[in-house]
């Protein structure tokens, strides 16, 4: 283990106490709603896939601080300790947002290797991270056109904002991710497959979140859309 990988582990703690310290302050200075706190951890939380790879050293240490949180999450889920993030009414998301993390950057990531494809594991993230969490927070505030899919309703507006917000997302990891500092070995991506990507990621990721029942899209989403974009990115190449 580096220093490059100790300063790793060190930064992804703090940057998780700093982060669940913010919101529940905000909640708690004003008054906001759980529902909005929980994603405000949710996209800090995902935003932080950039500060690993920049960080570790090694793919292999680096997958650690997500796997902690698996066990980490499970706690606070069931004691509700953390205000922000979790309420009586909760899902068990953010154990399955870490889970989904861990898993896909333990497939796809490898550090000074060809054989890299972080950004196919962080394009997965992205849309989960901001069109879920933008899907949720438009949906609730601005939904005008309901439909239910397996007991749950969502909005058109908020699956537009997923379409929109995950499609972008997906084409800028794509596009600046590879043959970057943050993945310096693996081939950049031509402008037609990061909007091929970009086009099949969004449409997978919106289908994921509409379909899957209440949490288990914080598994569906990032999974299913890193899944497709590996088979369509080997296609393409």
């Amino acid at each position: 283990m580096t220093t490059r990988d100790l300063l790793g582990f060190g930064l992804s703690y703090f940057y998780a106490a700093a982060l669940i310290g913010l919101a529940e302050s905000i909640r708690r200075w004003r008054g906001y709603p759980q529902d909005f706190t929980r994603k405000l951890v949710h996209i800090g939380a995902g935003m932080w896939v950039f500060g690993v790879l920049a960080i570790f050293e090694h793919w292999y240490i680096g997958i650690i601080p997500f796997a902690s949180f698996i066990v980490l999450n499970y706690l606070f889920y069931r004691s509700r300790l953390l205000k922000a993030i979790d309420s009586p009414e909760s899902s068990p998301g953010t154990i399955y947002f870490a889970f989904s993390v861990a898993l896909l950057f333990l497939l796809f990531w490898r550090t000074d290797s060809s054989q890299d494809q972080a950004s196919l594991a962080v394009a997965g993230v992205m849309a989960m991270t901001w069109g879920d969490s933008l899907a949720a927070l438009i949906g609730r505030k601005w939904g005008r056109h309901h439909y239910a899919v397996g007991g749950k309703t969502r909005s058109l507006e908020g699956s537009a904002v997923m379409w929109l917000a995950s499609g972008l997302t997906i084409f800028l990891t794509l596009w600046l991710v590879p043959n970057s500092p943050l993945s310096s070995q693996s081939p950049a991506f031509s402008l037609g497959t990061c909007l091929s990507g970009a086009l099949v990621g969004s449409v997978v990721a919106t289908l994921a979140e509409a379909f899957a029942p209440a949490g288990t899209d914080n598994l569906s989403v990032p999974l299913l859309v890193s899944f497709a974009l590996f088979g369509l990115t080997s296609f393409l190449r």
